[in-house]
C-alpha cells in the first residue's frame, strides 16, 4: 500500500483491479491476433516499464523484448522534440514490432519511433498503449492496442509520473496541482 501522505495530492482515476482486467484482456487480444507469427515487443522507457511487465505475462505466446528510451516532455509540457536517451539493441529487420507505450497523448513520440522501426527494416510496427488521449494528439497516430481512453487530465501510477514521481502507485490517479 502506498503511503496517503505521499499520494495525497492525487484522485484515483483507475484502480488496480481494473487495470488487471484490462491488461488481461489486451493481453489475449494480441495473443489472437498474432498466433501465428513472431513478435519483438519493444517498450518505450521509462513509462510503460510497469505495463509491458503485466502485458508479456499476460501474451501466450512466444515473444523477444527490447527497450527504447525517449521522451517529449518535462513536467507536465510537452517540449515538442523527441529525444532519444537509449536505442534497441535487437535488429529489428523482417520482424512484427509491437511498440509498448504508457500513454499516446500528442503522438510526437510513437511518430518517431514508428518512423524509426520501419527505417530500419521492420516488417510492420504496430502500437499498444495502456492509455490513449486523443484530444491532444499533434500528430495522427493511433494505437492499435489500448486498455483506456481518457480526457485531457495529466495522471500518474502505473508507470506513469510526474518528473519522475509517482510511478509505483498500483492505479491511475489525476494529478491536482
Amino acid at each position: 500500500m502506498i503511503d496517503t501522505e505521499y499520494s495525497d495530492n492525487i484522485e484515483v482515476m483507475i484502480t488496480k483491479e481494473e487495470i488487471a482486467e484490462a491488461v488481461k484482456k489486451l493481453g489475449a487480444k494480441i495473443s489472437e491476433d498474432y498466433k501465428d507469427k513472431e513478435i519483438e515487443l519493444v517498450g518505450v522507457l521509462k513509462g510503460s516499464f510497469v505495463f509491458m511487465a503485466d502485458l508479456i505475462r499476460a501474451i501466450d505466446l512466444p515473444i523477444t523484448l527490447d527497450f527504447i528510451s525517449a521522451k517529449s516532455y518535462v513536467g507536465t509540457q510537452s517540449v515538442g522534440a523527441v529525444k532519444v536517451y537509449m536505442d534497441t539493441e535487437l535488429d529489428v529487420a523482417g520482424k512484427s514490432i509491437l511498440l509498448v507505450e504508457d500513454i499516446l497523448d500528442t503522438g510526437r513520440t510513437l511518430s518517431v519511433l514508428k518512423e524509426t522501426m520501419l527505417a530500419r527494416g521492420a516488417k510492420d510496427v504496430k502500437i499498444a498503449a495502456f492509455m490513449d488521449k486523443p484530444s491532444r494528439r499533434t500528430i495522427e497516430i493511433t494505437a492499435d492496442y489500448c486498455c483506456f481512453t481518457i480526457e485531457d487530465r495529466f495522471v500518474v501510477g502505473y508507470g506513469l509520473d510526474y518528473d519522475e514521481q509517482y510511478r509505483n502507485l498500483d492505479y491511475i490517479g489525476e494529478v491536482i496541482l
